[in-house]
């Protein structure tokens, strides 16, 4: 089990910026495949975007070029990166790790991103 703890979610205005991170608890951070969720006010929950343990990256379209993951697996940290923030991009923002070759996913308890004028 790998405790995950975001923080970072506040409100920001249209084309604002905000860093959300997120602090693992495994000492096999190193492994996990972390990614970032969100959930707006009446949809499903969609993948941001998602980070491999070598590096390679998945964004979702409606993020690529604004956000950016990042990762420190010294400090057992990921990172998102958000700028010109959309109200669109409106949700709570879930971390995420999964181990290779398995289709679970631990989740934290989310952070809330607000974009509004």
């Amino acid at each position: 089990q790998v405790q995950l703890v975001e923080s970072g979610g506040g409100l920001v205005q249209p084309g604002g910026s905000l860093r959300l991170s997120c602090a693992a608890s495994t000492t096999i951070f190193s492994i996990y495949t972390m990614g970032w969720y969100r959930q707006a006010p009446g949809k499903q929950r969609e993948l941001v975007v998602s980070v491999t343990s070598g590096g390679s990256t998945n964004y979702a379209d409606s993020v690529k070029g604004r956000f950016t993951i990042s990762r420190d697996n010294a400090k057992n940290m990921v990172y998102l990166q958000m700028n010109s923030l959309r109200p669109e991009d409106t949700a709570v923002y879930y971390c995420s790790a999964r181990r290779p070759a398995s289709a679970y996913k631990s989740w934290g308890q989310g952070t809330q991103v607000t974009v509004s004028s």
